[in-house]
């Protein structure tokens, strides 16, 4: 058969639903093959980028890896963003881009560029298809490594000559490999380590998440009646309202003192990427012990070296501490931290103040949305009061970029949040500025049918940037910007879109977008002096993005 039929039937056999992309001249041999595809649906969208990035977030939402198509040259360079996002935010992603025939790689020719090269610092592993024959072995590595732990992106060449070809290969079986099981010694040294510690915490990072353990978190934090806090991409490991629960680490420097973080002697490190936060900032004096829970060995790090590493999948990790545990750990109830947030909510809640605050946006938003409802966040300010104030009850309800930190990912985020769970309520929430990076997609959710909010809030400038620039400076500069009408802007797509007057209109607003059946979009004028405030309560930003 030829190779790209070959190639379908291999994504075929990995349970590849969907691919995001936009086809090329490379790649019409491929479109083809892919036209008689009866299982996998083809979704053109309007930029590589958003492609990326809907590849990226289902792959975080399902653990299977997502797929997006460029050709070569300009497509991939513009799938780069994404992929980048994916590689650091660890969800899985098989990228496949054209490429010129093999017998002008070696020269200069019309839109050639080493995509291999340029991919490799952002991919786990990716290569260039130099024969048809080894396409299934290719494919097969390329879905393996992307969904293995830590998930990442993966990327795979195909050049126009070889992707013609015939060949009699057939798509490789598919087989899992499993996790050893947890050391009983090492789990019976991390044992006595938080019997005889004096202000032991959990910290719980997006590993837990991904490996579906966050029901086995909250029974051992039950069982040993230990406090837990979280990363931004942690946000649902434990249930907001759950008395251990103590909020969300990793935005200011005052969040070591109001969590409790500082006075920890032990940190359990559970499911934790060291990109989101770094050891340096929650143990600056390497006086804390740490204890690491996770798929693979501890990540190198002066300011991170453990006293003891149990390396298994989590949740059997996770088990196994409880099973061996016979005490529980005395703490002093909830900390500052959860108590200002909870508090900075409650009491914004009936704010009528226009421009709205970000609590009082937040405090509807949370109303109207049930436990399982599904809030996207784009990277800007109003990550910091997501992150911070946006309660979570469950895991993978609050989808964060915060590996990279890339604006533009709300909008085929929640394309991508609705395409997996459609009977969810999906709400992305964008700055004016990330917003307009990759605003086209609206198009792309119109033509799907993915129903979802964009919530924009507007402020005409870069709102994180200007923030910092203030707190630093005194004084701001090239943050500023306009803008178009947004709802005409909406509305152009065939869209409703709906501009907020005054405060009292935004529950109800919200309410009459959640009911609609098409993606729409509710613009929000922000009042970001509230930023100031935050920081005078919280501390400085350290990790806004």
């Amino acid at each position: 058969m030829k190779a790209s039929d070959l190639l379908v039937r291999c994504l075929e056999n990995e349970g590849v639903e969907y691919i995001w992309g936009i086809p090329g001249e490379e790649t019409l041999d491929f479109m083809d093959s892919l036209s008689r595809s009866t299982q996998i649906t083809f979704v053109p969208t309007r930029h590589e980028q958003g492609a990326a990035f809907i590849g990226d977030v289902l792959g975080r939402l399902t653990g299977r890896a997502g797929v997006c198509l460029a050709t070569l040259g300009p497509g991939a360079t513009n799938a780069l963003t994404g992929v980048a996002d994916a590689y650091l935010d660890h969800s899985p992603l098989v990228v496949l881009t054209g490429q010129v025939p093999t017998p002008e790689l070696h020269k200069e020719s019309h839109q050639n560029i080493d995509i291999v090269q340029m991919f490799s610092p952002v991919t786990k592993w990716n290569t260039r298809l130099n024969r048809p024959d080894v396409l299934p072995e290719v494919i097969r590595k390329a879905f393996r490594v992307a969904q293995m732990e830590k998930p990442g992106a993966t990327h795979v060449e195909l050049p126009d000559n070889i992707i013609q070809m015939e060949t009699d290969a057939l798509p490789m079986p598919i087989t899992s490999s499993g996790y050893s099981v947890p050391n009983p010694v090492s789990v019976q040294r991390a044992i006595e380590i938080l019997k005889n510690a004096k202000r032991p915490m959990i910290l719980a990072g997006n590993g837990v998440i991904r490996r579906r353990a966050s029901p086995h978190l909250r029974q051992l934090a039950e069982k040993l009646d230990i406090p837990v806090t979280n990363t931004f991409m942690g946000k649902g490991n434990v249930d907001y309202n759950d008395e251990l629960a103590m909020s969300t680490v990793g935005l200011t420097s005052r969040d070591l003192r109001l969590s409790g973080l500082d006075r920890a002697d032990v940190v359990l490190c559970v499911g934790y990427d060291l990109v989101e936060y770094a050891p340096v900032d929650w143990n600056p004096d390497r006086k804390k012990c740490v204890l690491h829970v996770d798929t693979l060995p501890a990540e190198v790090d002066s300011h991170y070296n453990p006293e003891v590493e149990i390396v298994s999948d989590i949740g059997p990790s996770l088990d196994a501490l409880a099973g061996a545990a016979d005490f529980t750990i005395e703490y002093e109830g909830r900390t500052k931290l959860r108590d200002t947030v909870q508090h900075e909510m409650s009491r914004h809640a009936d704010d009528t103040s226009f421009p709205l605050k970000p609590q009082k946006v937040l405090a509807d938003l949370r109303s109207v949305l049930d436990p399982e409802d599904i809030l996207v966040s784009d990277t800007g300010a109003h990550k910091l009061w997501i992150a911070r104030m946006f309660p979570a009850y469950n895991p993978n309800t609050v989808i964060i970029s915060n590996g990279l930190a890339t604006m533009g990912i709300a909008v085929p985020g929640a394309i991508a949040a609705k395409t997996v769970y459609p009977d969810r309520n999906v709400v992305a929430v964008s700055g004016d500025g990330g917003f307009m990076m990759n605003s086209q997609e609206l198009e792309t959710a119109k033509r799907l049918g993915t129903a979802f909010v964009t919530v924009l809030w507007v402020d005409g400038q870069y709102g994180s940037i200007d923030y910092k620039q203030r707190n630093k400076f005194g004084h701001a500069f090239g943050t500023g910007f306009t803008n178009p009408d947004f709802v005409k802007y909406a509305e152009s797509f065939g869209l409703p879109a709906w501009r907020v007057t005054e405060a009292s209109e935004l529950q109800p607003t919200l309410r009459k977008a959640l009911s609609a059946n098409l993606p729409s979009v509710v613009e929000v004028p922000v009042d970001y002096r509230e930023n100031l405030t935050l920081s005078a309560k919280l501390g400085e930003s350290a990790a806004i993005g």
